[in-house]
């Protein structure tokens, strides 16, 4: 059964918006430290890593922080194109942040190593295509990893992530407010997931779960 493609009803992360929600993000060190570890688990030394929806750069950041890879992040908001190369100025540390869209990439076919997306792929309006994309630019053999919200999260399990992003009182309240009445609807489910890789070309996947969300898990045979 097809996975409807689905119009992006996120919150337009541009301006205030896109300002607020690097500050509110500022301080959950920890999850992109974690997938940065990760990837210098898998990807050999002077490898090219690309992170797609970078957001405020901070996992982009995190990675070349290692000076072990050719880092890129691609973002459709301008905001935070702008926002991810001041932050990666201030960190001193070399990413090359561009504008673009998922579905769209402005890359040559076979040009990553690497592919990583961490909590953006649920509001993608056309995440075949953006899988499709991915699957393109990455060299034969190339891997991506994809970070998100589980749709089956339990309410304690995202009380305990909120409470490790050690937001203030008003911003964690709605930081739960968003998880219950916007991010949980617009999450995949394991079965969608998996219907969503083997429309794309890359046929098949791994799901692992962990804590509120997920990591899929794709090669480029």
């Amino acid at each position: 059964m097809a996975v409807p493609q689905k119009a992006y009803k996120g919150i337009p992360m541009e301006g205030v918006i896109a300002t607020w929600y690097t500050k509110n993000t500022k301080g959950d060190t920890s999850r992109f430290m974690t997938a940065a570890r990760a990837v210098a688990e898998r990807v050999p030394p002077g490898s090219r890593v690309l992170e797609v929806a970078p957001g405020p750069g901070y996992l982009a950041i995190e990675i070349a922080k290692s000076g072990r890879y050719d880092v890129t992040g691609l973002d459709i908001s301008k905001s935070f194109v702008r926002i991810a190369t001041e932050n990666a100025r201030n960190a001193e540390v070399a990413v090359d942040f561009r504008h673009g869209n998922a579905s769209h990439m402005p890359f040559a076919a076979a040009s990553f190593d690497y592919v990583v997306c961490m909590a953006a792929f649920k509001n993608f309006a056309d995440p075949v295509g953006a899988l499709n994309e991915i699957h393109r630019v990455l060299k034969p053999g190339g891997r991506a990893s994809i970070y998100d919200l589980r749709k089956d999260a339990s309410r304690d399990a995202i009380e305990k992530g909120v409470r490790d992003m050690r937001l203030s009182t008003l911003n964690a309240a709605m930081t739960r407010w968003a998880f219950r009445f916007w991010l949980l609807k617009r999450a995949y489910s394991r079965q969608a997931l998996q219907r969503l890789a083997e429309q794309s070309c890359f046929g098949t996947c791994d799901i692992e779960a962990d804590g509120i969300g997920f990591e899929l898990r794709l090669t480029k045979s």
